[in-house]
Order: C-alpha cells, then sequence, then structure tokens
C-alpha cells in the first residue's frame, strides 16, 4: 500500500474501523500459521486455535472469559475524598477521578479475567502464594488490585506507579494501611536520576525484600539490568514477572532467572498481546514468570 493511499485509508476508514480489520486479519494470520505447521500443536496451543476458530481475536483467547460482564460491577462514590471505587473482597479499591462509572466498570472487569484462576496473567497459584510477613514489592502498580489483595497479609509493601492520577487513588486505596505501605512516583530501570531509580539503589544492601512483582509495560528488561545485585545476592525471593510485552521476554528472563539460582515456571495457557504492532509468528506469548529461590 503507497503512502498516499495509506493516508488516504486512514482519514476516510475510522480508527475503530481499522482495529477490527486488523485484528481480523491477525486471526486469519494466525489460524493459518498453525494450520500449516507439518506437525500437530501441542495441546494448550490447540486450545487456542479451537478458540479463535469461532470467536474474535482477544489478548485472553479462552472462554473462561465469558463469564465476567462489567454491566455486574458497582460503582460506589465516596464524597469526602471526591473519588469513585469499587469493592474488592471488601476492600475498597479507588480509581482516576476523571473516570466515568462506565470506564470504572470495565477497568475492573478486565483486571478481575486478568486474575481468573485460568489467566495466562495470573500471578498467584497454590505453589506459588504470598505468605503471612512478606515485605512486598510491586512495581507497576497502576490501580492497586494485586497490592490491595496482599495487604493484609504483608508487614511491609512498597509500591511503584509513575502515572500521578493513580498516585491519588493508590493513596486512598492504601490509607487505612498507611503504615506499612510506601507509595513511591518513579519509574524503576537501569538508571537513578530525578525520575527513576534503579532496585539496587532505592533498596538498601541490608533491606530485605520476599517477594517481587513486575508489570511494566515493556521495560522489564531494564529493570532487571538494575536489580542484579537483588536477584544475585538475595537468599531468597519470590518473583513474579510479565513476559507478554515482548517477544523474546520468556525465554531471556528464564536464562536470567535460572542462571541466579531461581527455579522457574510459567503460567498456564497463552496470551494474544495484538497491541504490539511487532508481533510476529509464533504469535503466542506466555503472560508471566513465576520464580523462586
Amino acid at each position: 500500500m503507497s503512502k498516499l493511499i495509506l493516508q488516504i485509508y486512514r482519514v476516510v476508514v475510522p480508527k475503530f474501523i481499522r482495529k477490527r480489520i486488523l485484528a481480523r486479519n491477525l486471526r486469519r494470520s494466525i489460524l493459518t500459521y498453525y494450520t500449516n505447521l507439518p506437525n500437530k500443536p501441542d495441546e494448550d496451543v490447540v486450545q487456542v486455535l479451537d478458540y479463535l476458530k469461532d470467536n474474535p481475536i482477544a489478548v485472553f483467547p479462552y472462554h473462561f472469559q465469558n463469564k465476567y460482564s462489567a454491566d455486574d460491577i458497582e460503582v460506589f462514590n465516596d464524597p469526602v475524598k471526591d473519588l469513585r471505587y469499587v469493592l474488592l473482597d471488601g476492600k475498597r479499591l479507588y480509581f482516576k477521578k476523571r473516570w466515568s462509572n462506565k470506564r470504572i466498570r470495565h477497568s475492573f472487569n478486565e483486571l478481575t479475567k486478568e486474575q481468573d484462576l485460568l489467566s495466562p496473567h495470573r500471578y498467584l497459584n497454590d505453589n506459588f502464594k504470598i505468605e503471612d510477613g512478606e515485605v512486598l514489592v510491586d512495581i507497576g502498580v497502576a490501580e492497586g488490585n494485586f497490592a490491595l489483595g496482599a495487604v493484609e497479609k504483608s508487614s511491609k509493601l512498597i509500591i511503584f506507579e509513575t502515572d500521578q492520577e493513580w498516585i491519588e487513588a493508590l493513596n486512598a486505596t492504601f490509607e487505612p494501611w498507611k503504615e506499612k505501605v510506601q507509595i513511591v512516583n518513579k519509574f524503576v530501570s537501569d538508571k537513578t536520576d530525578s525520575k527513576n531509580t534503579t532496585l539496587d539503589d532505592f533498596i538498601s544492601p541490608g533491606e530485605k525484600i520476599t517477594f517481587l512483582k513486575i508489570d511494566v509495560d515493556g521495560a522489564e528488561s531494564r529493570l532487571l539490568n538494575g536489580c542484579k545485585r537483588i536477584l544475585t545476592s538475595q537468599a531468597s525471593l519470590k518473583l513474579a514477572i510479565c513476559t507478554y510485552h515482548k517477544q523474546d521476554d520468556e525465554k531471556e528472563f528464564t536464562e536470567l532467572l535460572q542462571q541466579n539460582g531461581f527455579e522457574t515456571s510459567h503460567s498456564n495457557g497463552f496470551m494474544l498481546f495484538y497491541y504490539d504492532k511487532k508481533m510476529k509468528e509464533p504469535y503466542l506469548r506466555r503472560g508471566l514468570i513465576r520464580a523462586v529461590k
């Protein structure tokens, strides 16, 4: 497609229709790719293909998501804080002030899908869980649902978030536990300056952390480069890190963690992170790695 025709296409065809066309074409490409493989795919891949044969492309290409409905979510208003919230296990989870009820329902519905027992994005399972007394570092906390679920068991929570609008909501969410929750408005990366910090610089050598959760929208490798001391020196540590943002993250992170003495496993199933414009064969990506040492 020439640049001129592409420009005309973008002007004439609304963005939401272009997205549908791209999603439909990607779905077709995935099915064609696996159909043409010389050997039958593994059973966990077949489950995804069976879903795609009868359904549009989805980040979680499984039927479990069909049981969730945003319309079932009740949004409450806190007139004192001038913020809206939903209830998560009886605890208030606040959202950005400018968000409408509809957007909050949609967002919380997606968060709930994400942590379903069958989800490839679920952080915890029966063998990998938050224990009493954990010192949890949650990097890329956003709404704070994972940290909120862990706050009562944890002895200390350090949560990193760069979006100032989320900082207001997080302060409201964790106000009942403010004595043990530290909210940090910085990027965690491979350098330390006014807007960034490495985890090695932020966590002093004598300070112990026991659980590290990382979901930073594709900047995971930079973060790992900035916490080499923690990965190598801590005798025991649990780590959950997202691997779906980039094609090779699962392989690279698995090798790095195993080299540093961790036993690793990946979450069940696959994600189709079709928001990545660099997405390519074989398309399917594991959601995250769970690592323990």
